[in-house]
């Protein structure tokens, strides 16, 4: 669940970003903030088993798996059979992922703490 929301999420994110206002009229302008957009996003995602994306490309494929690699100019993703497929950003015509921060995760545990210790209390004042 929490997955699927936050895939939700970056994907929103995503598509909010590409369709910001933008003041460069041309194509080869705008490919190349869509590639710097793919890129930024690839670099917050991070690397690693845990770094899943979804990816569509100009010349119609898909790809699904993880980014094993990420460089200046392209990154690597190994989808489930072990196969890597290096990608250079401006191939990229949408992309979604999803991987939590050490701070998300945190947040998470902390949140699910508090949650047990209010029921707890709920569940002591009631039996008094």
């Amino acid at each position: 669940m929490l997955k699927r929301l936050l895939t939700l999420a970056l994907a929103v994110l995503l598509a909010h970003l590409a369709h910001a206002p933008a003041a460069a009229a041309t194509k080869a302008e705008k490919e190349a903030r869509l590639a710097e957009k793919v890129r930024a996003g690839i670099a917050r995602l991070g690397t690693g088993r845990e770094a899943v994306v979804e990816l569509k490309l100009r010349d119609k494929t898909r790809l699904k798996g993880y980014v094993a690699e990420a460089g200046p100019d392209s990154f690597t993703v190994v989808d489930a059979g072990g196969r890597a497929t290096r990608v250079s950003y401006p191939q990229v015509r949408q992309a979604r992922g999803h991987n939590l921060s050490e701070g998300a995760k945190i947040a998470i545990g902390v949140g699910i703490i508090a949650a047990i210790i209010i029921i707890a209390v709920v569940a002591a004042s009631s039996a008094s």
